[in-house]
């Protein structure tokens, strides 16, 4: 018989008190100089053999590296050269970037560990039995840490980013299903009229332009990093709110691979399609909501009333200024995206419908009935 997992694996990231910013520091030039090691070992085994080392094979050169007088753990040691294996079969390379601990192109600081170098107790991380201090925001007390990583950002901040086990949610009565329609003036629009604006993000891009063109860069990564954050919080802020709502969602399976090469690559990025559909896809997940990424081709020209396709529709790249337009077959006036993503909507209700009923011919129960968004 087929049982969901009860818990999923996330990873959550706590900002570490600057007071231990000079330790870090420490570690993270160590950890570079075993990566550089890595690097240079690798690069003379593919000469030599014509195949690439193996983690495995890698560990054996590096048993040891603790006792001749570095600071990192053995277990992070070792954690290096798996990450430094899985990156070259990634790329596949026979030689990576090397890291650098100095200058202006200098790497951010890394520093992986595995689950027996870390430990979480009274509000504190305890990394090589030192403690770290840190902004708590989540309630680490009853999470079972697996691995994870200390991480720099361009100021220099240092975060912990922890692996662990969330349990996900049995109960969801939720029965409402909404369709999300992804786009680049509003980020995302609902079947149900909520929207979340993107450009908000524009009102400081003449404030970095000006501390740019200053050549002063400790300002501008600050705004940099202020817009990111501006960013990640309404992302945050809009998913939560529909896995909280919602039984049933459904998004388009727009892709920004292609629109990052024409005119409109500045909004595309703004917009982070990918990064928002991670979240919800994930908190959904968590919550026992259905997620389900459908295709919305002709979504937004197909008159979500009628169901047909009118002449009077918006199409191509020239009509995005269009925002509103009328069926000329059924006279019902349409907001693009809100057309849009009650199309998505259906599409996914009948996408589901068919999964139910394919189940249930072998078996298995159907899924709670989903209703349209009131």
């Amino acid at each position: 018989m087929f049982r969901e997992p009860k818990t999923n694996i996330r990873v959550l990231r706590e900002r570490v008190k600057d007071k231990h910013c000079a330790f870090l520091n420490t570690l993270a030039k160590e950890v570079n100089f075993v990566w550089n090691f890595c690097n240079e070992l690798s690069i003379k085994h593919t000469e030599r053999t014509g195949s690439f080392m193996s983690a495995y094979t890698m560990d054996k050169y590096t048993a040891g590296a603790t006792k001749e007088g570095l600071l990192v753990p053995a277990s992070t040691v070792q954690a290096i050269s798996a990450e430094y294996c899985t990156r070259r079969k990634q790329f596949k390379k026979r030689r990576l970037n090397w890291r650098k601990s100095g200058g202006s192109k200098r790497s951010l600081g890394w520093i992986p560990f595995k689950k027996d170098a870390i430990r979480y107790k009274n509000g504190q991380i305890f990394f090589q039995k030192k403690p770290i201090s840190i902004f708590k925001s989540y309630d680490l007390s009853d999470k079972t840490i697996k691995c994870g990583s200390f991480s720099q950002d361009a100021r220099g901040r240092w975060y912990v980013n922890l692996t662990v086990e969330v349990q996900i949610a049995q109960n969801n009565t939720a029965s409402r299903a909404v369709g999300i329609d992804l786009g680049l003036k509003t980020t995302a629009a609902t079947s149900d009229g909520d929207l979340m604006v993107s450009r908000r993000y524009r009102q400081l891009e003449s404030k970095l332009a000006k501390a740019q063109h200053a050549n002063k860069d400790k300002l501008s990564k600050t705004i940099s990093a202020k817009i990111k954050n501006r960013r990640n919080n309404d992302q945050h802020q809009f998913s939560r709110l529909l896995a909280n709502e919602y039984g049933a969602i459904f998004v388009g399976n727009v892709s920004s691979s292609k629109l990052i090469k024409t005119r409109m690559a500045k909004s595309v990025h703004d917009a982070g399609w990918s990064q928002f559909k991670t979240m919800l896809e994930y908190k959904c997940h968590e919550a026992g909501v259905v997620f389900l990424e459908v295709n919305e081709y002709n979504t937004t020209r197909m008159c979500s009333s009628c169901l047909e396709v009118p002449d009077s529709s918006p199409k191509g790249m020239g009509s995005l200024r269009i925002r509103e337009w009328t069926c000329n077959c059924c006279g019902v006036i349409h907001d693009r995206d809100v057309n849009a993503s009650k199309n998505i909507l259906r599409i996914g209700l009948d996408t589901l419908a068919v999964g139910a009923s394919q189940l249930s011919q072998e078996g298995f129960k159907e899924p709670p009935c989903f209703s349209y968004g009131e």
